[in-house]
């Protein structure tokens, strides 16, 4: 399945699509899941109508073990859905209230993967909460790339040969600091949307992080996890959800989380590189992607220079940025030619690209444009949500590459990794409600296509129908709960959330400076989905289960 790149050029969409992830290719033979220990309920082998089964919450336990860092971990799964409705449901009128209507009101079956460590207390125990983003893709990529017990093995920077796929111990798995929690996006994984206006009750900024907050409550109540250290995990669009369910699960349910964990962040949509032509007199998009053009350019070994030291490198440029681009940019038309020429060889110096052409760009380069020029010349596209990818070019005169490399260089490894793990591991998608037994795992919905993105910010009366953005609602969060803590993870190879994008936006939370410093930020030389090189990802499981180690305190002790 391809991420088709003509719907998401749709302004101010394509920085959200977060699809792919992957393990970095080693030379590894296919190895046997563990067998489970645990067989589904009798019930469930019964014959159900699929409006029974979507409508009421399904469960399959099982158990398994993995190897983290040389620690043996047994862990039990539970893989399943919970049913949330539309906002505004009362659940005094129970399930049934609706059963004579012609049509039943809106609900969404989600479906979630959750692993808990067996012999720990639960109120000693981190649970953490993780998804992917789109809008509309299921948590496989976190699931099986980076965080899951069991990973998918892909090329690093290349197109992954086809099946059989090597799913492996994932040495790398959270479960040794914390239970986890994958959740499927409403209308993706095993979930469906059931009722009356379905997709509208679901598909938008707002009523998408309604679902995912009382979906997490209703977990918590459900497994006992209500005092648990609680943490959200969330990946490109996932981050802009992250922000509004950590205000929400405060206000609305009376939840405050330890820490919330965000990975390619992107909250204010006016800063995205793809939709920014669209808005003529915004130029930051422009400034906040350049970095990450040089790194890119760096990598493919684009620039007209040597640079040893990326970092160092990076650091050269976000400066000229910051400075002296930004006053070139800021000159609109009134820009003199002096000033024009100097810009437009100093961003030949730190992008590769011709001078000619950055001067016909009027010094403004978006994402499009980059991918398509910086290896033209060799008839290739480089990759979106990974850079270090390259692949062949569909159309050689258009303005924008037709496909990702790295979706096409993945997707299918996923894919068949998951379907084989869910069905012959977790025994989960054969459910006899669905004709012959066989229940399809949709990895991506066209959500996007049908997206709501107004948005209503904390203490406003009515939603802005524009740009998204959710920075007031990550600083209302932290000022309502002074301790939550924030980590911010990003790839230096990310052209669909430049990393430096994500360190302006931190940098201009409205919160005071005492708070600022709950904020860490951590950089991997890797892409969107930083859990695409191994190396990244090691430090990457390391940098967050320090983050939740230190984040969560002994429980307070008992009253005497």
């Amino acid at each position: 399945m391809r991420k088709k790149q003509t719907g998401l050029k749709l302004a101010g969409l394509l920085a959200t699509v977060s699809v792919l992830a992957a393990g970095a290719g080693v030379a590894v033979q296919p190895i046997a899941l563990a067998e489970d220990t645990h067989q589904a309920a009798d019930a469930a082998k019964q014959k159900v109508s699929v409006e029974d089964f979507l409508g009421k919450p399904q469960s399959v336990t099982s158990s398994g073990s993995v190897t983290v860092h040389g620690a043996h971990i047994d862990y039990e799964a539970v893989s399943g859905t919970l049913i949330v409705h539309k906002g505004g449901w009362d659940d005094s009128e129970g399930p049934d209230a609706d059963k004579d209507k012609k049509q039943p009101e809106a609900a969404a079956s989600i479906y979630y993967v959750a692993y808990f460590k067996k012999g720990v207390r639960p109120e000693n125990r981190p649970i953490t909460f993780v998804y992917n983003g789109g809008p509309g893709s299921s948590s496989v990529w976190l699931h099986m790339g980076a965080f899951g017990p069991k990973r998918v093995v892909t090329a690093d920077d290349s197109h992954t040969p086809a099946a059989p796929y090597a799913i492996v111990n994932n040495n790398d798995s959270l479960l040794d600091v914390s239970d986890l929690v994958f959740i499927d996006a409403p209308g993706t994984g095993y979930g469906r949307l059931i009722g009356k206006d379905k997709e509208k009750a679901f598909w938008g900024t707002d009523p998408d992080a309604g679902a995912f907050t009382d979906f997490i409550a209703q977990f918590l109540s459900r497994f006992g996890r209500y005092n648990s250290p609680k943490y959200l995990f969330g990946e490109s669009y996932g981050t802009t959800r992250s922000a509004i369910v950590a205000n929400k699960l405060a206000d609305d349910k009376g939840i405050d989380l330890n820490g919330v964990i965000l990975l390619s962040q992107i909250m204010n949509y006016d800063n995205d590189i793809d939709g920014v032509a669209m808005n003529p007199s915004i130029d930051q998009p422009y400034v906040l992607a350049l970095p990450s053009y040089a790194a890119t350019a760096w990598y493919h070994k684009r620039l007209p220079a040597e640079h040893p030291d990326l970092k160092a490198f990076l650091k050269e440029v976000e400066h000229f940025a910051l400075t002296d681009y930004t006053a070139a940019l800021q000159e609109g038309n009134a820009i003199s030619d002096a000033q024009r020429d100097a810009t437009a060889l100093k961003l030949h110096d730190y992008t590769g690209l011709p001078v000619d052409y950055i001067k016909k760009a009027d010094l403004r380069i978006n994402g499009g444009e980059f991918e398509k020029t910086l290896q033209g010349d060799k008839d290739l596209d480089t990759g979106r949500l990974d850079s270090r990818f390259s692949g062949p070019t569909m159309d050689k005169l258009s303005q924008f590459s037709y496909y990702d490399p790295q979706s096409s260089a993945m997707s299918s490894a996923y894919i068949a990794a998951f379907n084989d793990y869910a069905r012959n591991t977790l025994h989960y998608g054969n459910s006899p409600a669905f004709g012959d037994g066989y229940q399809e795992y949709k990895f991506f919905s066209d959500a996007i296509m049908k997206w709501d993105f107004s948005h209503k910010q904390p203490n406003t009366d009515f939603p802005i129908h524009g740009a998204v953005n959710v920075l007031p609602d990550l600083a209302s969060a932290m000022k309502h709960n002074p301790g939550l803590k924030v980590m911010l993870n990003q790839g230096y190879y990310d052209l669909g959330t430049p990393y430096f994008e994500g360190i302006y936006e931190m940098k201009h939370l409205p919160i005071s400076r005492e708070l600022s410093n709950n904020i860490q930020i951590v950089q991997y030389e890797s892409g969107h989905m930083v859990y695409a090189n191994e190396k990244s990802l090691t430090q990457l499981h390391d940098n967050v289960a320090k983050f939740i180690t230190q984040t969560h305190g002994a429980p307070a002790p008992a009253a005497k």
